[in-house]
């Protein structure tokens, strides 16, 4: 269990908060590029329970900035993008990516009323589709790089990213992730049907684990008994300061993993990446990701997953329809005949169970077991690191260092001697454009 206290600092992200503070220290993906189009339809984003209006100037910058008018209060959502500005629709006011003024309309020629004005705004950059930005205080010559994580830095045709919103804080959300005992049961089947019965996984509910502290955050090792010389490793990555890492596994194997970022304190932009390292990934696997399977979602939400929910509210593109108030779709039928937990698909399953009770759980009530030791392991660091930088000033180590997020997560069938730490080792480090580097 987690004291109430404790859970508190982890969950709460807003400004002024504990942890809110260390997230506010790195670069953090927000959004899809391709959902910015040049002088396009404004959207409302929120981040880190802040909201804001994110758009695409007429010369192709992005600006995120505060989603109210400083004149009378107006949405910035309803703002006509235009001219290298987003102008109010209440009284004409426009404003540049930077939150500057650019014009007053109703105001005299000569009034300096736009020099004394302007909203908050924070940087972005663009990466391979991907937009980011910095909600630090860090002058622009002492903010970190962007990170060099793999997925958003191979080709475009070796990687799937989607993006949902999911009802629950970030925390609930990543723990699901880099909890692999659950993986063979929840996303199991009752019949004998599907590529999940064939999983190596599935072969031992009862996994043994072991977990190792990290610059980049946190590994969780799970071994499985294949045989009496053989042991099946699942290393399962935790990256700072919301990323998960999932090894390969299907006849088809690709790296997958989540950015788990907070919208607030109770919601979750699940940005889901799923990549080959060295190959372009497998066009069915694309198309099952992007379209679904047979009526089902996969790990990424598919296109007939969404409900657009309109210009106010908040990553309104990324809302699904398989939510608490529909009860995500459970069918309980199929949970008699197919399939073990009769929800509809991979990441509804895990949506289901992470939210499905409340927002921010009270970890208080929680009877953790063997199998939850990384989830423990990953709370302790983040609480450390945490109030390290609150009390003392003391940034993560290394968290400016690009190469420190090079990582990949792995699965290695080892004889039973051989440590999978030093196994591991070099396959853990990921290497743009080389392969798994070793047999799966």
């Amino acid at each position: 269990m987690l004291p109430q206290k404790d859970n508190e600092t982890l969950v709460r992200v807003g400004p002024g908060t504990t942890m809110g503070g260390l997230m506010r220290l790195y670069w953090i993906p927000f959004m899809a590029s391709v959902d910015l189009e040049k002088d396009g339809q404004p959207q409302t984003v929120r981040l880190l329970g802040e909201t804001l209006i994110a758009f695409r100037d007429s010369a192709g910058r992005v600006g995120l900035v505060d989603h109210i008018c400083p004149h009378r209060g107006a949405p910035l959502a309803f703002g006509r993008n235009e001219d290298c500005g987003l102008r109010c629709v209440y009284h004409g006011w426009k404003f540049d990516v930077d939150g500057n003024v650019a014009d007053m309309p109703a105001e005299p020629v000569r009034s300096r009323l736009k020099d004394r004005v302007k909203i908050k705004s924070y940087p972005c950059q663009e990466r391979n589709g991907v937009v980011w930005t910095y909600m630090g205080d860090a002058p622009e010559d002492s903010r970190p790089p962007l990170p060099n994580l793999e997925w958003n830095l191979v080709p475009e045709e070796n990687v799937v990213l989607t993006f949902r919103v999911q009802e629950c804080n970030w925390l609930q959300a990543l723990e699901g992730e880099i909890d692999s005992a659950h993986a063979p049961i929840l996303h199991g089947r009752i019949d004998s049907g599907g590529s999940i019965d064939q999983w190596v996984a599935k072969r031992d509910l009862r996994p043994t684990f072991e977990c190792m502290r990290q610059d980049f955050g946190m590994s969780i090792a799970s071994r499985r008994v294949l045989d009496d010389d053989t042991l099946y490793w699942r290393v399962n990555q935790y990256v700072m300061p919301f990323y998960s890492m999932v090894p390969p596994q299907s006849n088809y194997p690709e790296l997958s993993g989540h950015a788990w970022v907070p919208i607030d304190d109770e919601n979750t932009l699940c940005i889901m990446f799923s990549y080959h390292p060295s190959e372009p990934m497998y066009e069915k696997s694309r198309e099952i990701f992007l379209n679904g399977h047979r009526g089902r979602e996969t790990g990424h939400a598919s296109v007939n997953a969404y409900e657009d929910k309109g210009a106010l509210v908040p990553y309104g593109r990324y809302i699904t329809r398989y939510r608490r108030d529909t009860g995500y779709h459970f069918d309980h039928d199929l949970q008699q005949t197919t399939w073990f937990s009769g929800l509809p698909g991979l990441w509804v399953q895990d949506a289901a169970c992470q939210s499905g009770v409340m927002r921010v759980y009270d970890r208080s009530r929680e009877h953790l077991c063997t199998s939850d030791t990384g989830i423990a392991m990953t709370r302790r660091v983040l609480l450390e690191v945490a109030h390290a930088y609150e009390e003392s000033g003391v940034k993560p180590e290394r968290f400016a260092d690009p190469d420190l997020y090079m990582v990949r997560a792995i699965s290695m069938k080892l004889p039973r001697e051989e440590a999978w730490a030093d196994a591991g080792k070099l396959p853990m480090t990921a290497r743009l454009g080389e392969g798994f580097g070793y047999e799966l």
